[in-house]
């Protein structure tokens, strides 16, 4: 027993005799009896005890014993949480749970879902924690996913950053735009113009073939006409699309503040940035889409999903922030849909928000989230270079779009967008798509195969070594192997090497250019004027080997015009056959120039030359400007209907008594 006068602990008494325990047990009888005697001077014990408590053995640490409860929820209550999850486009716990008492009648009422009582209860009673766990092994599978304006025009537009704000009512609003350019930002591609509310996080989305001022403001005129508010303020970044006469006087004459970011501060926009990534990035993925048969597309999806993202997509919203040295504490408002927050806000009235109210009830989220799937399937079939099938009305079942939704998690990633693409460049699919002719020259020359003649193969053809130069019967490898990596598209010429090797053998001296004309008259339609250097380089590489074998090139020959340059005239080429190209184009809009070209000079034999490519290119550009004007703007798709059979891109919810400006 301890002396009631110590001041030590058990837990220090306790742990002074694991220390000196060992020792204790094998010292000596003089190293023992003064070890015991400080042993009792410091933990108070009696000397029998103290004996006692050394020479005892330590008990083994006792695991924590598991608990057996029962389970709350039952598996059918978790397999409709899957699907509800499913439903809301794989939205978090904390975002599902304030949604699962709107988006469960939605589904009933529709009839796409029919849970017992009890099931029922149960998925509304489940917390977000709750909801994160029974979800946890679907959510493992899925796994996580990576201008410079004039000073003057600038000076005109005052600055905003993201602390100026405050608390504004609906109608304050962030513009951006989002490139769909793929992997090269080159050429003319389809952007999708941006806008969300600051105050309810209403976001709305809208395709651009071009990225043209005009037709931004054009879209921005639709994009206005059809908010559940009054557009009040504007707020863009510094891009020459924003800030030019054209946006200025278009704000002006509709009494909008216009207003711009710092240059090179993101987070002057932070909502719009945000939007960038958890609505248009997360629906569109980042493959390149071009023409207008994929901005039609596009129109479509955001049709649906500016009713899915604003009717049922809760939001969090951020409440205060406060910062205690380095650390930041944010606290945020209970998650609420654009819809949701619309309804709840003062300055709403109340015809609006009666029209918000029947559009909720008469909005079908499974049929939205189908039609959002097709969309991201034909986006990226037309991004691979194929046709996407149009189904018709009646080949629709969401029957069977919803019993997939259940298991459609073991799956992985179910975004058509996000899927990795597996199909080979467009190049290089137009050469597998066009054989080659035949080869043979005037002296009764045997066709020659379009093969390409490897250096690490073994054994060779006669046929094919006669196309090679040899020296001293020793064959000489082709120069393809050793063309640098930074040549443009080197498999081009791949399988017609051998027919370059013979013409290069009969004329060393031929000029790369004139051999370049040569074999696209002979392959229309199968090279680019932008493919004639690397042409150049492979040639010059062949001459220096040519010249290392002994063969004498002597002076390169040059092509010389005919008649001087600076007064040559010439008529429109296309002219006669305008009214064919563009019936070619109407049946195919997103077809290329060259491929349009190839297909002139197929028709028309001899007619069209390699250089009136560039022209016909121009031709095209100035075309689908006013096709994109025609098409896009023009004619409305009335292929989905609103809001139980046809949504249009920009369906408009009027404001009941309340001005436009």
């Amino acid at each position: 027993m301890a002396n009631m006068e110590t001041k030590i602990t058990k837990s220090a008494r306790d742990e002074l005799a694991h220390a000196i325990r060992e020792r204790y047990r094998g010292a000596t009888g003089t190293e023992r009896k003064r070890m015991l005697s400080e042993f009792i001077a410091v933990s108070g014990y009696h000397p029998k005890y103290a004996i006692e408590v050394l020479n005892r053995e330590e008990a083994k640490p006792q695991l924590p014993q598991k608990r057996n409860r029962r389970r709350l929820y039952e598996e059918a209550a978790r397999q409709a949480l899957i699907v509800m999850w499913e439903a809301s486009d794989r939205v978090c716990g904390k975002r599902l749970k304030p949604l699962l008492r709107i988006l469960l009648p939605s589904l009933e009422r529709h009839g796409h879902l029919r849970l017992e009582a009890t099931i029922r209860t149960q998925v509304l009673a489940m917390s977000a924690a709750t909801i994160d766990r029974l979800l946890r092994e679907p959510k493992s599978v899925t796994g996580k996913r990576p201008r410079r304006i004039g000073p003057e025009m600038r000076r005109r537009v005052p600055v905003r950053t993201f602390g100026d704000w405050g608390d504004p009512a609906p109608g304050s609003m962030e513009m951006d735009l989002v490139a769909h350019c793929g992997d090269v930002n080159r050429g003319s591609y389809v952007h999708s113009l941006v806008l969300t509310d600051i105050a309810s996080a209403w976001t709305e989305c809208t395709p651009l073939v071009v990225r043209e001022k005009t037709l931004l403001v054009e879209a921005l005129e639709r994009v206005r006409v059809s908010l559940p508010f009054t557009l009040r303020a504007l707020d863009v970044d510094n891009g020459s699309e924003f800030i030019n006469e054209t946006m200025i006087e278009y704000c002006l004459s509709h009494g909008i503040e216009l207003t711009r970011s710092r240059p090179y501060r993101k987070n002057d926009q932070a909502w719009i940035e945000q939007k960038n990534g958890a609505v248009v990035r997360r629906m569109i993925g980042y493959r390149r889409f071009e023409g207008i048969a994929a901005a039609q597309r596009l129109a479509r999806l955001y049709a649906a999903s500016r009713f899915f993202v604003n009717f049922f997509q809760p939001s969090f919203k951020l409440m205060e922030k406060s910062r205690t040295g380095a650390q930041v504490t944010k606290r945020y408002h209970a998650p609420q849909t654009p819809c949701e927050r619309l309804l709840s806000h003062q300055t709403i009235k109340e015809p609006m928000k009666t029209r918000l109210r029947e559009v909720a009830e008469a909005l079908d989220p499974l049929q939205l989230l189908e039609e959002i799937r097709t969309m991201q399937s034909h986006l990226v079939v037309m991004a691979d270079g194929g046709q996407p099938y149009e189904a018709s009305a009646g080949e629709v079942n969401l029957a069977t779009f919803l019993a997939g939704l259940s298991s459609a998690w073991r799956a992985g990633e179910i975004r058509p967008t996000h899927l990795q693409e597996t199909s080979p460049p467009r190049y290089l699919r137009r050469i597998q798509i066009v054989p080659p002719p035949p080869l043979g020259s005037a002296a009764g020359e045997p066709p020659v195969a379009s093969v390409l003649v490897v250096p690490s193969e073994p054994a060779k053809s006669a046929e094919q070594a006669s196309r090679c130069s040899t020296v001293d019967n020793a064959e000489v490898a082709p120069p393809v192997a050793a063309v640098p990596r930074r040549i443009n598209r080197p498999l081009a010429f791949k399988m017609i090497w051998p027919d370059i090797c013979r013409r290069l053998e009969a004329r060393p001296n031929i000029n790369g250019s004139e051999l370049f004309d040569q074999l696209c008259a002979e392959y229309p339609g199968r090279y680019s004027p932008g493919q004639s250097n690397a042409l150049l380089r492979v040639v010059k590489i062949w001459r220096t080997a040519a010249v290392a074998r002994g063969i004498v090139i002597g002076p390169l020959s040059y092509r010389k015009a005919n008649h001087p340059r600076n007064y040559r005239t010439r008529c429109d080429p296309f002219e006669m056959h305008w009214p064919e190209i563009c019936q070619l184009l109407d049946s195919d809009p997103d077809q290329t120039g060259l491929e349009l070209f190839a297909e002139l000079q197929l028709r028309y034999p001899g007619q069209y030359q390699a250089g009136q490519l560039r022209t016909l290119q121009r031709r095209l550009q100035i075309w689908r400007k006013q096709a994109a004007r025609r098409l896009v703007f023009g004619v409305q798709d009335q292929s989905f209907a609103f809001p139980s059979t046809a949504l249009t891109p920009a369906t408009v919810i009027p404001e009941v008594g309340e001005g436009r400006g």
